[in-house]
């Protein structure tokens, strides 16, 4: 898996010195500066903390199966703001250099807040998934019908991957943050059922072997 986050911290140099204190406990393997500049922290085959306690398709525990990307970003609690083009652009680079090295499917490329959606909201609304699935990062549904009329907001975000043991607004939340961006407010409206349904159209059934 690939996991994208938000460093949530004021700037770059504190969330970098963060990242390297042992003390901390908190690690990532890769870290994106809002310059484009790409900081190599810990070995792709290593154990990096950053998912913490996570879900996703069945798997729990993704420290153990993922590869974490932190994206500089002071995050929703010190004035969340749009990240700049050359960093999205170095951060397109990165996950294509990474799933180029490792069969990660486009469905297990997920934001912090997919798989700990009651802890994290990262990496946002303001985060450009679409212009990355338009580089070969992920998928976005071009077309999105009206969802099928027997359509459960339960059901598709079960199909999706998330977790089911928690709210069903937080869920939704979590779902908008990252494929309804323009309006993120927990209610399984019109809109909202049409997208869960043409994104659980692009993602094969959970088999209990692999996420």
């Amino acid at each position: 898996m690939l996991v994208l986050h938000y460093t949530g911290m004021q700037s770059g140099a504190a969330a970098l010195a963060r990242l390297r204190e042992a003390e901390a406990r908190v690690s990532s393997h890769y870290l994106v500066e809002e310059d484009g500049t790409v900081f190599r922290l810990v070995p792709e085959d290593r154990r990096a903390w950053h998912a913490g306690i996570s879900h996703w398709r069945g798997c729990i525990g993704l420290n153990d199966r993922s590869i974490g990307i932190e994206i500089v970003n002071p995050g929703h609690e010190w004035g969340y703001r749009p990240f700049p083009a050359l960093q999205m652009a170095a951060v397109c680079d990165l996950c294509l250099e990474i799933i180029a090295r490792h069969p990660i499917a486009p469905w297990n490329i997920v934001g912090h807040s997919d798989v700990a959606p009651d802890r994290k909201q990262d990496p946002g609304e303001l985060f450009d998934w679409e212009g990355l699935a338009a580089n070969g990062v992920g998928f976005w549904p071009e077309a999105v019908p009206p969802a099928p009329a027997d359509a459960q907001a339960a059901t598709l975000l079960a199909a999706i991957g998330y977790r089911m043991d928690l709210p069903l607004p937080l869920l939704l939340t979590a779902f908008q943050r990252r494929w309804r961006p323009a309006r993120v407010d927990g209610l399984a409206d019109a809109e909202c059922l049409a997208r869960l349904a043409a994104v659980a159209a692009r993602i094969p059934a959970i088999r209990p072997d692999r996420p």
